[in-house]
């Protein structure tokens, strides 16, 4: 059986609605962003469901931990289903190189899960250059450059799927966050010009378009929902992950976290002044007032 059949045929099964819990053997995974959060539980998730993995990450001991306990698990000595790779995803040369390494350790590469992401949560006065610059080298820039550098070999197979993770901030922006916000629209920009090309060209590479609320990943540690917190509950991670594991087995292109989230996209439809209006009544501007974050050695995942 060929490379990724398998996880195509588990999928379908999903999307009839019978149960599976090897819903992704023979798939082979690369995360962005793989040594905590969001990307740590993926792996998790998709190790348990039969896959293999390979953990993109900045913190090399953070990666490396991840893999060793995952290797543990599910893989053998001889037979390892998770490859740790320390890459800065914002560098194209350097995702370049990684790419090539990556698809060599696992035999070939269907889908592709870009969810690194960082936040400086400072006002706009008080961003420096470098702070940009790295917000949308990592959030938005590596995109670009870790899909094009597996674009060719999502292409072999009989389906694929790239997978990005953007936020419900690149829909509704709020003080606080032009950074990052930009740099979340660019995400939702990206994919949605991609799907439509993909679709265009008849390739068998689908995309996932994720767009979640606030997660307790400790990025967001400070930010206050103010009334949005009646509706919306800061997420936790586990319940991101399983959601878009979830989606990808499913074959979903466009996933909400939670599902009222999808009202962001009537928001922009409204006139200005009235969604002006209702940002301050909710007081989401006041959402980053007591950003803390992580420290800084931490911030970027």
């Amino acid at each position: 059986m060929a490379l990724g059949e398998k996880f195509d045929r588990q999928r379908n099964v999903v999307a009839r609605g019978r149960r599976s819990d090897r819903r992704f053997v023979g798939a082979r995974v690369v995360i962005t962003g793989a040594g905590s959060g969001i990307g740590r539980c993926m792996a998790e998730e998709i190790a348990a469901e039969g896959g293999r993995v390979a953990l993109w990450g900045w913190h090399k001991t953070n990666i490396q931990e991840v893999a060793d306990k995952l290797n543990e698990q599910y893989g053998t000595a001889n037979h390892p289903i998770a490859f740790p790779f320390r890459v800065d995803v914002s560098q194209a040369p350097a995702v370049n190189r990684t790419a090539k390494r990556t698809i060599a350790a696992l035999g070939g590469v269907n889908v592709v899960i870009n969810n690194a992401g960082i936040i400086s949560g400072k006002p706009f006065k008080e961003l420096d250059d470098r702070s940009v610059r790295q917000t949308f080298g990592v959030n938005g820039m590596a995109m670009f450059w870790v899909t094009k550098a597996f674009l060719n070999e999502l292409e072999k197979h009989r389906r694929a799927y790239i997978v990005n993770v953007a936020s419900i901030a690149g829909f509704v922006s709020v003080a606080g966050q032009t950074d990052y916000s930009a740099s979340k629209c660019a995400a939702v920009g990206f994919t949605n010009a991609l799907r439509a090309e993909l679709k265009h060209e008849h390739a068998s590479v689908k995309t996932l378009l994720v767009c979640p609320y606030y997660i307790d990943t400790g990025m967001f540690s400070g930010v206050e929902a103010g009334l949005l917190r009646q509706a919306m509950h800061m997420l936790s991670t586990e319940t991101v992950a399983h959601s878009i594991v979830n989606a990808i087995a499913k074959g979903k292109e466009r996933l909400f976290i939670p599902k009222i989230g999808e009202l962001a996209t009537v928001f922009n439809a409204m006139p200005v002044s009235l969604a002006d209006r209702l940002l301050e009544v909710m007081h989401a501007n006041n959402a980053m007032t007591h950003f803390v974050g992580k420290r800084e050695t931490q911030q970027r995942e």
